[in-house]
């Protein structure tokens, strides 16, 4: 059976064109995986799935992940984790050439933006709204601490602490949201030269409810509430949303902006 596998450029480049065809043909292709990303099981037989590359100094590790969680694409990691990755899981000191194939622990997988929707009440009135959570700590470019600052980097952004849902949180500048045949495409944010730039952009457009679009048309803004990694979850009922928010809310770990909706809905 064909392999639905994705090997982006940047992969095909580090790998080379022989290892690119052969995982293509199905030749080196896994028969199943657990997704680098959700962790979940996968099978590139059945669904589309990217190759993920996780790159260190000598060593290289190729992943696999859901095309609908992450695209095919290079990570950067320190050496040191690559190597004791290879040597925890086959017992091994990695040797090449080529890229050594394991299952890629959590303390070295990238983080993903996982970004759902729901309707907020607040003081009377709905309000449509995004949540924002990454799958796994967030730490700041260049750093490969263990400390989770996502709130922190959102803080300096100009995001606000949440208290409570009782009131809606101020328009943040040069941030907006993209809306586009009443699917969600983007999260933008400032850029150069004044134009703005993809802060989260769905691998996917993600659909929203008829009742998230009618409220967006009425307040051409969208609330974005953002929290760490496991503070909110996947919630089957806007209530429950509700509840995980404000209890993420109680314990100091979600902020929140205002955003201007833009593009056609």
């Amino acid at each position: 059976m064909p392999r639905m596998l994705d090997v982006s450029e940047d992969v095909r480049a580090e790998i080379g064109d022989d290892e690119a065809d052969r995982l293509l043909a199905g030749e080196n292709a896994p028969g199943s995986y657990d997704c680098t990303s959700c962790r979940t099981p996968g099978d590139p037989g059945q669904e589309r799935t990217s190759t993920v590359l996780f790159v260190g100094d000598e060593t290289a590790v190729l992943a696999f992940a859901h095309a609908t969680c992450i695209p095919s694409q290079v990570v950067r990691v320190p050496e040191e984790q690559l190597q004791g990755a290879v040597r925890s899981i086959t017992g091994h000191e990695p040797q090449g050439p080529g890229p050594v194939r394991v299952q890629v622990p959590p303390d070295i997988r990238q983080a993903v933006l996982g970004v759902t929707s729901g309707l907020v009440l607040i003081d009377g009135e709905l309000h449509p709204a995004l949540v924002v959570e990454p799958t796994a700590p967030i730490t700041r470019p260049g750093s490969y601490g263990t400390e989770d600052e996502f709130l922190p980097l959102l803080a300096e952004q100009g995001f606000l602490p949440v208290p409570g849902l009782d009131r809606k949180p101020p328009v943040l500048a040069g941030w907006s949201v993209l809306l586009a045949a009443g699917q969600l495409h983007a999260i933008l944010q400032p850029g150069e030269g004044g134009r703005q730039a993809a802060w989260w952009q769905a691998h996917q457009p993600l659909q929203v409810t008829e009742g998230w679009r009618t409220a967006a048309n009425r307040s051409h803004t969208v609330l974005v509430f953002a929290a760490p990694v496991g503070s909110i979850g996947q919630q089957p009922r806007e209530d429950l949303l509700r509840d995980a928010l404000e209890k993420a809310a109680a314990n100091g770990g979600l902020v929140a902006a205002a955003m201007p909706l833009a593009g056609t809905s």
